[in-house]
Formats: C-alpha cells, structure tokens, sequence
C-alpha cells in the first residue's frame, strides 16, 4: 500500500506575533485557579497556626514573669529563653549545611531569574527556552552559592574552605546529572527518539566544570575574605540536654511534614510544567507559575 500526503497553504489573518497562541492558550484556567486558592490557603492556615503559638508562648512567658517576687527570680531562665546559649553552636556536620544553604541559594536564584525572565515573556515555546534558561540560570548563579556556603561555614570557623566549595559546586549538580545520565542511557538502549544525544551532554558537562565551579570558587573567595558579623548571644560551653520526645516531634516526622505542606502548595502546577517537557507540550502559564511562587515563597 502507498500512502499520499496532500497539503494547502490557507492565508489566515493571523499577526506574527500572535501565531502560537493557538498552542499556548488553555482552556483549563479553572484547575490553575484551584491550585492558587488552596495553596493561598495553606499559607492561611500555617500563618494562622504560627502566629497563634507565638502569641500564646509569650503571653504565658510575659505573665509569669511578672508574677516573678524578686530579682534572684527573674534571672532564673525559663521557657523558650532556655534555648537562647545554644542557638548559635556550631551543628554537627558545619560543612554540611554549609553546602545545603549555599545549593539552596543557587536553586532559589535560579527559580527567581527564570521566573522573571518568563514572566516578561522572553521564553519562547519553540525552542524549549523554559528548560534552556533553567540550566543557564543555574550555571551563572554558582558564584552565589559559593558566597553563601563559604559565608556560613566561615561562621561556624570551618578551616576546610576550599573542600567546602568543591563540594557545594559538585555534590547536587553531580547527583542531578548522574540520574539524569542513567534515564538517557536507558531510552538510548531502547532506541528512543527522546534521548539526548552525547554532544548534548558533553556540553552541559562543559558548562558544568567550565563555568559552573570556577563561579563558585570566585563567590566563595568573596564570601571568605568578607569579615563575619560578630554574634550577640554568649553560646554555653555545655549544651543543653535534650528531653525525649514525642513521636511527631522527632525529626523525621517534622522533615516530612516540613515537606509536604511546600509540596501540596505547587504540586498542581508542577504537573503541568513536567508534562510540558516529557509530553512535549507548550507550557506557557507564566502568570499563574508566578503566583504560585510566590505562594511557595510564602509557605516556606
């Protein structure tokens, strides 16, 4: 059998700037409008919660306070004010959550530049400029991370400052692409059309160590020579002891639920963007991306 394709050209009147609106359009406004209310009220609800702790612990505290008889009374520390000489103790692994804070600047600064880039509208869905942008951002705000893990892990008097920054350059970015290079290996294997082809990768690994951990290392130059600021509150030689606890306080349980509620805020949302890139659709709802942000923001 012999099959024929037959194709007509129809002029439309169609502006140059309008022609992929007929793509980039969605008739699904309402799912989007749901995400945003029940992430806006979830930070409702955790405002709420949180304010009404707040309110409650310091009004306990101000009151027995001044019931307090004399001075000798007053110096006897209690409440949350047991805490204050061991806020600022270094932790456990300083390098650590060194890497951590300065990796979650990069990812945060990244997320912010594409989304002002998209925004302003200068992604273009034809090109895969949303996935584009993303790496590039990232890439360039290496030198953020940089300062940031080496101005945190100077304030914990951290002596391996060089290890620090190799890590905080290579330990996410090197998971990130090591996951991302066996999922490639696989739908190579099985002769997928979308397999990224090795130059791609190369040139990711380029940027990569080409840009990405030189930038690093010159932020965290800054980030070292600054001076730290002095801290104010005495840290005790001893450290408190801790009381057991009970089952939802232990740290996995709040890690979880420190988790989930970020999650329920964008998860709606981000269907939608990783539908785009393995479906290979246009995704191009950057007004309500944005709001949804900033409700991210919010709920953290």
């Amino acid at each position: 059998r012999r099959f024929f394709l037959k194709l007509s050209n129809k002029e439309r009147d169609i502006e140059w700037a309008s022609r992929w609106d007929v793509y980039v359009l969605t008739s699904d406004d309402q799912i989007h409008w749901f995400s945003n209310i029940n992430s806006f009220m979830i930070v409702l609800f955790l405002t709420g919660m949180v304010a009404m702790i707040l309110l409650r612990t310091l009004r306990a505290d101000l009151h027995r306070y001044r019931e307090m008889e004399n001075v000798d009374e007053a110096q006897d520390e209690t409440g949350w004010k047991l805490v204050h000489g061991d806020v600022f103790r270094s932790p456990q692994y300083p390098m650590l959550l060194s890497i951590f804070a300065g990796t979650g600047v990069q990812i945060f600064s990244t997320s912010l530049t594409t989304m002002m880039f998209a925004v302003l509208g200068f992604l273009s869905p034809t090109n895969h400029g949303l996935v584009t942008t993303l790496v590039c951002s990232f890439v360039f705000m290496g030198s953020l991370g940089g300062y940031f893990s080496a101005r945190l892990y100077k304030l914990f008097k951290g002596q391996e400052i060089k290890k620090n920054l190799f890590w905080t350059s290579v330990l996410f970015p090197g998971t990130v692409f090591f996951i991302f290079f066996f999922l490639n290996m696989v739908l190579a294997f099985h002769g997928s059309s979308g397999a990224v082809p090795f130059g791609t990768l190369v040139a990711m690994i380029a940027l990569w160590f080409g840009i990405s951990v030189p930038l690093t290392f010159f932020g965290g130059y800054f980030g070292n020579i600054k001076p730290v600021e002095e801290i104010k509150v005495r840290t005790n030689h001893i450290p408190r002891q801790i009381p057991d606890q009970v089952w939802y306080i232990q740290p996995m349980f709040s890690i979880l639920m420190g988790g989930i509620l970020p999650f329920g805020a964008v998860f709606i949302e981000m269907f939608f963007i990783f539908s785009s890139i393995w479906l290979h659709q246009f995704y191009f709802i950057f007004g309500f991306l944005a709001i949804v942000f900033i409700i991210l923001i919010l709920t953290c």
